[in-house]
């Protein structure tokens, strides 16, 4: 197939999936609170034929167009496919969406250029990952992932008592593959995804017993593996009112994994600690942080004009105060987009001829996004103020002698109508301040791992560099 429009990415979801909302088990193709939110998804797939120049390259097997998400990226020209791709994609939402397919396929290109990291010595595991590349390519899947092993008790480590016989593990072994048993969080998408890969997220410590050192992939509708939402956010009703909550729920879950049955041929990494350790230890920020540096950089340069805009419809966006404000959100955008443009510049062969970005200004950019987020929604909330919430329905003006109340009493300053006042408002507060805002917020805190672990491992890591420390030792020995 390769390169799904929408319609077929919707045929797909018709499955047995096991998805449960609530107290009930729905079927998302008919659940009337999941339609805004597949039609988003759809709308993905359309966007990335709208603008096939960017999105598509040709696969050189088949000869059709595939995502350019899924490149493996060899060659510095690679890196700037993949770039105008994940700029284009992340223009679909506005940054909104965070498990677009492009997220978890750039992801799998990554691991593919070093899938010498698989290899346990006997090249099995090598060659069932390539096959698996092709699959994702040939039907153009879409794939979440869930890393994290639901930890019950805080006070012991992740794979100890109680969280340890939670988190996903082999329970038995079977003559066509593994069974597996546990559960995984945060699998955002989940309920619209094709596949859900598991790979690992932090090397495990010495003595973990090795029925934890997994890395497979399996479709969504696999006997057994249920999928437990939380409420959903999508709104109903017209896109202009809910700008963001009309289409752009994605979803969040847990994902039981209630003895499921892997394929060895979907099984690439079995029970092995060597290889489960070192599979994100090359590249793996290098590679996926060039997708979610852009997505962010998109998302930032959206919410600088957004707020713009709500300045400007009450003619205060040169209030020295507001002015400020803005300008610190365009700060955020250009010192994002200047450590893209730094990554790329400094890309280099990172072995088994993997070309990917210099991961050091990406992995800043990380640390240091989730506070420019929050931030950022601080801003629009000061600047729309009281004003976010006192705006009425846009279905308020199909009503004429409404319209005419609303034109009078609640217009934008100057000529700004009564009904654009309303659509700027209502766009900025679904973007900050809405329970799908909110959700966005607090993903963009935690969905790259949290700020203080990631400071702490950048720290420990600038500090294990060769030659860290001789400039301050050059420094005293000049002070002598």
């Amino acid at each position: 197939m390769t390169a799904r429009t929408g319609a077929e990415y919707l045929k797909d979801m018709r499955d047995a999936r096991d998805v449960w909302l609530g107290d009930r088990r729905v079927d998302i193709t008919t659940e009337p609170m999941f339609a805004g939110s597949l039609k988003g998804m759809a709308g993905y797939f359309d966007w990335q034929h709208r603008y096939a120049e960017d999105c598509l390259i040709e696969d050189t097997v088949s000869g059709k167009p595939m995502s350019a998400s899924l490149l493996v990226p060899h060659t510095r020209r690679d890196l700037e496919i993949r770039h105008r791709c994940f700029d284009r994609l992340a223009k679909y939402s506005y940054g909104m969406l965070g498990r677009t397919p492009d997220y978890v396929g750039v992801t799998l290109a990554g691991f593919i250029a070093r899938a010498d990291m698989f290899d346990d010595g006997t090249g099995v595991p090598v060659a069932r990952f390539t096959r698996f590349h092709r699959d994702v390519i040939e039907g153009d899947l879409a794939m979440t992932h869930a890393l994290i092993q639901p930890t019950i008790d805080r006070s012991i480590g992740d794979l100890q008592g109680q969280n340890a016989e939670l988190a996903l593990r082999v329970v038995r072994r079977t003559k066509n593959g593994v069974v597996v048993r546990g559960g995984k969080v945060l699998a955002t998408l989940a309920p619209f995804a094709d596949e859900m890969f598991i790979y690992p997220q932090l090397p495990l410590p010495p003595g973990t017993d090795p029925a934890h050192a997994l890395c497979f992939s399996v479709p969504m509708a696999t006997k057994g593996m249920i999928t437990i939402c939380r409420d959903h956010y999508g709104l109903p009703g017209p896109v202009a009112d809910h700008p963001f909550s009309a289409r752009f729920d994605e979803q969040d879950g847990v994902v039981i994994f209630d003895d499921v049955e892997v394929p060895y041929e979907r099984l690439f990494c079995d029970c092995n600690l060597d290889v489960y350790n070192r599979i994100r230890g090359s590249g793996w920020a290098a590679n996926v942080f060039q997708q979610t540096a852009i997505r962010a950089a998109n998302k930032l340069e959206f919410a600088h004009e957004l707020g713009t805009r709500v300045a400007a419809v009450m003619n205060s966006a040169s209030r020295p105060d507001y002015a400020q404000m803005l300008g610190e959100i365009w700060a955020y955008s250009q010192l994002a987009r200047a450590a893209i443009a730094a990554a790329e510049a400094g890309a280099y062969d990172w072995g088994n001829g993997a070309f990917l970005p210099d991961d050091k200004p990406l992995r800043a950019l990380r640390d240091v996004m989730p506070t420019w987020m929050e931030r950022t929604n601080q801003i629009l909330k000061a600047i729309g103020s009281h004003n976010l919430l006192a705006t009425p329905s846009l279905a308020a003006f199909d009503n004429p002698e409404m319209k005419a109340t609303l034109e009078r009493y609640l217009p934008g300053a100057g000529a700004i109508s009564a009904q654009e006042r309303a659509r700027v408002f209502r766009a900025a507060w679904d973007f900050c301040g809405s329970a799908l805002g909110g959700r966005v917020e607090l993903y963009e805190k935690f969905y790259l791992a949290g700020q203080p672990r990631n400071f702490t491992r950048d720290h420990i890591q600038a500090m294990n560099t060769p030659g860290f420390g001789q400039r301050f030792a050059e420094f005293m020995d000049n002070c002598a």
